[in-house]
């Protein structure tokens, strides 16, 4: 295997307007450009600097690849998220734009290994420490081979990929990066963080890829689908109550801690282990608030968020029904009750049934629930209910009171960074969180 050149999706727009730092070749002839440039979709074409192209497919490259960086205006970051907002956003590599839907994508082409300095200095501060920048490292360039492969299978199986189970009692969807043809990976949350070389990379950073250069987690010689959150809420989650139903033995749920913290359960499926998991706060590697360690680890963005580990949130009724009507595009009318129906291991809901005076309905799985039940998405799907001054059988407030941050599978943000500040190397951080995988260098 030879170091793989990848296609990043950073932008989807009708007018997209950037700028060249350096000279840039337009292919396939050549034209040099320099400076500020507008491209817009007219009349089913590419208009480059209010002239019309006969091409479907821009592709400006750097002359002076080390030199040269080319920025992006007004890149949405965090879509969907409570934080998000826009940000101009520069890139090393080519610069691709091609009409997609009646609209144009903006594609970044950079090596892999460049791509990773940037992951790990995006989806983390890079200052973090360097075991977790090893593993961190390893684990997104395993996802990403994973996902390439993936699509392959996907391409070659020539089969529709089917993300939603829908009967009239039930609407269970998941969100993977599948929707993605025109490239291997977009550069939000949605795929992993990438956001070129906006966010300062330090030497540790470079020197942590350059470190694990080419080595992956490997299972049953297969690259795995290395998977990663924010904060697991002290249990991490099985890859099959998230995503589609395949089971992937390096993804299973394990207890975020040397050992089972005493008083509770290790499978919090049972709703009343839940209950008493999400209401108290176990030992775990990511029960922390070591402002120096969270400080390493999250943006400044991320700093926004304090209560990742244990969250609560109170909604009145009118807010609670206007809020699912609108996210879910379903009048329920006064929601009587939000009543668990599935859990994963870890405690996240996978299926949740909404009942309500107009109509009643189980969705899943974990990213449905959240995207229903709030503006942007619920810290998790790891949550207890409680209804409030209860009148005629309809509560005035439900207060839903949460565990940790993001789906939970596969390696806890929070949690590897407390191991490594914990004295735990990066392999060590890595065979923790996905059991029965081995490191293997591959290119």
């Amino acid at each position: 295997m030879t170091e793989p050149q990848l296609r990043i999706g950073i932008m989807y727009r009708q007018e997209i307007i950037f700028r060249l730092n350096e000279r840039y070749l337009l292919a396939p002839n050549g034209v040099p450009f320099v400076g500020i440039h507008k491209v817009e979709y007219r009349d089913g074409m590419i208009w480059l600097n209010d002239e019309m192209t006969d091409e479907e497919t821009l592709v400006f490259n750097p002359v002076r690849y080390h030199e040269a960086s080319f920025e992006l205006n007004d890149v949405i970051i965090g879509v969907n998220f409570h934080w998000e907002r826009k940000e101009d956003q520069q890139f090393k590599g080519s610069l691709e734009i091609s009409i997609e839907n009646e609209k144009l994508t903006a594609v970044n082409i950079i090596p892999l290994e460049d791509y990773l300095v940037s992951v790990i200095s995006s989806e983390m501060s890079a200052t973090s420490h360097p075991e977790l920048l090893k593993a961190h490292a390893v684990i997104s360039r395993s996802w990403l081979l994973a996902q390439i492969n993936k699509g392959c299978e996907l391409k070659s199986a020539k089969k529709d990929y089917k993300s939603i189970s829908e009967t009239p009692e039930e609407y269970i969807r998941w969100y993977d990066r599948e929707d993605h043809l025109n490239f291997d990976v977009c550069g939000d949350d949605h795929c992993q963080r990438y956001q070129g070389i906006t966010r300062q990379s330090t030497p540790e950073a470079e020197m942590a890829v350059a470190e694990t250069n080419g080595m992956m987690l490997i299972y049953d010689d297969k690259v795995c689908d290395a998977r990663f959150s924010k904060c697991c809420g002290g249990m991490t989650e099985s890859f099959e109550n998230v995503w589609e139903p395949e089971v992937h033995p390096y993804l299973e749920s394990i207890i975020d801690n040397q050992q089972p913290p005493e008083g509770f359960e290790a499978d919090l499926t049972r709703e009343e282990d839940a209950d008493k998991w999400i209401r108290n706060t176990p030992t775990a590697f990511c029960n922390t608030r070591d402002e120096e360690i969270l400080s390493q680890v999250l943006n400044d963005y991320d700093q926004e968020t304090k209560d990742f580990y244990r969250w609560k949130l109170t909604y009145s009724q009118a807010d609670l029904a206007e809020l699912i009507a609108r996210k879910s595009g379903r009048d329920f009318g006064s929601i009587v009750d939000l009543i668990p129906v599935e859990r994963g291991k870890s405690e996240r809901l996978t299926k949740l049934k909404i009942v309500g005076t107009k109509r009643t309905l189980i969705i899943g799985k974990e990213l449905e629930i959240r995207k229903t039940l709030s503006e942007s998405h619920l810290y998790s799907s790891a949550f207890v209910v409680d209804k409030v001054n209860v009148v005629n059988g309809i509560a005035q407030e439900f207060v839903l009171s949460g565990a940790g941050w993001g789906h939970g599978v596969g390696l806890c943000q929070i949690g590897a960074a407390m191991m490594g500040a914990k004295g735990y190397k990066y392999n060590e951080i890595l065979l923790h969180y996905f059991k029965g995988a081995v490191i293997s260098k591959e290119y």
